[in-house]
C-alpha cells in the first residue's frame, strides 16, 4: 500500500500515471493517518502545510516489524530496493 497526505482523486490519478498495478493507493487527506503514526511534518514554509514525512514501513500480522524514516532531503530507506532487501 502507499499512502500519502493528498486526496482521493490525487492518489487514483497517480496510480494510474505510474501504473500502480496491485499497489492499493490510500489517500489521508487530512494527514490524520500520518499524526496518529507519528510521522506528520509542517512544510508550511514551502507553501505546502502539513505532509507526512517519507517512510518506508513493512507490517506482519498487523504489527510494525520494520519503520524506516528518511532524513530530510533523502530517498534511501523508503526506497522500493531498501525495503526489498529486509523481506529477505
Amino acid at each position: 500500500a502507499c499512502t500519502s497526505v493528498n486526496d482521493h482523486f490525487v492518489m487514483s490519478a497517480w496510480a494510474k500515471d505510474q501504473s500502480a498495478g496491485d499497489i492499493v493507493m490510500l489517500a489521508d487527506g487530512s494527514g490524520d493517518f500520518a499524526k496518529s503514526i507519528g510521522l506528520d511534518a509542517d512544510f508550511s514554509k514551502f507553501g505546502m502545510g502539513l505532509r507526512s514525512k517519507r517512510y518506508s514501513m513493512i507490517v506482519k500480522d498487523g504489527v510494525v516489524d520494520k519503520l524506516n524514516v528518511e532524513e530530510a532531503g533523502e530517498y534511501k530507506v523508503s526506497s522500493a530496493e531498501h525495503m526489498l532487501s529486509q523481506l529477505g
